[in-house]
């Protein structure tokens, strides 16, 4: 059985959340300046107030939207680097991840986009730190599929900003329903960065051992 607190934390997540994806709806239809809070609570049914016992300010929901992607990216990155496999197969799933999570953060990836100029200097900074932790380990993985012999890269940095930027700019032309579903689109992304690397693989074309 739940404790109250876990309970109370679990009902006071779920209500942020509601918040926030009401906040992410207008801000993409009607963009950050021209939504207010006052729209946000009549849409959710609730007072301004409410809104405001669960975020400070507008900023702070424009900064929690914009950051949903990177950090979502983030936490699927450090789950992968943690498996005991090798860079191959680390490289092949994090771009199946990473392409699964700006998917589903279409709408978010948009409204940073668009509205970054509106980010606060802490929040704008907290944000671009993260990019550049994201990046900083994509850089280690491609350095040490390269030291392993899986890899062959010539620019390591350039090659993950690529990557990355390659991944990242889904966001603006998939839309559901197309030839490729998320999954599939996910698993081609992955092969494109496979072959960007020119990654390893056995003579049938499956992954080397080190992969």
């Amino acid at each position: 059985m739940k404790s109250n607190g876990s309970l109370r934390d679990e009902i006071i997540a779920l209500k942020r959340e509601r918040i926030l994806e009401v906040a992410a709806d207008l801000f993409y239809a009607q963009g950050y300046e021209n939504a207010t809070l006052d729209a946000v609570a009549e849409r959710l049914g609730v007072t301004k107030p409410f809104i405001y016992s669960y975020f400070k300010s507008k900023s702070e929901l424009l900064a929690e939207i914009c950051q949903r992607a990177i950090r979502g990216s983030l936490e699927e990155m450090n789950a992968v680097l943690a498996t005991d496999t090798g860079p191959v197969e680390r490289l092949r799933r994090l771009g199946e991840v990473f392409t699964l999570t700006v998917l589903r953060s279409q709408k978010h990836i948009a409204i940073f986009a668009r509205e970054e100029k509106n980010l606060s200097p802490r929040d704008f900074k907290r944000i671009s730190s993260l990019r550049r932790e994201f990046d900083g380990k994509l850089n280690k993985l491609l350095q040490e599929g390269c030291d392993a012999g899986a890899f062959q890269v010539v620019d390591r940095e350039l090659a993950a900003l690529a990557i990355g930027g390659m991944v990242s700019w889904t966001y603006v032309w998939f839309r559901g329903g197309g030839r490729l579903g998320p999954e599939e689109l996910a698993q081609r992304m992955s092969e494109l960065i496979l072959a960007l690397v020119q990654a390893e693989r056995t003579p049938a074309g499956g992954r080397t051992a080190a992969g």
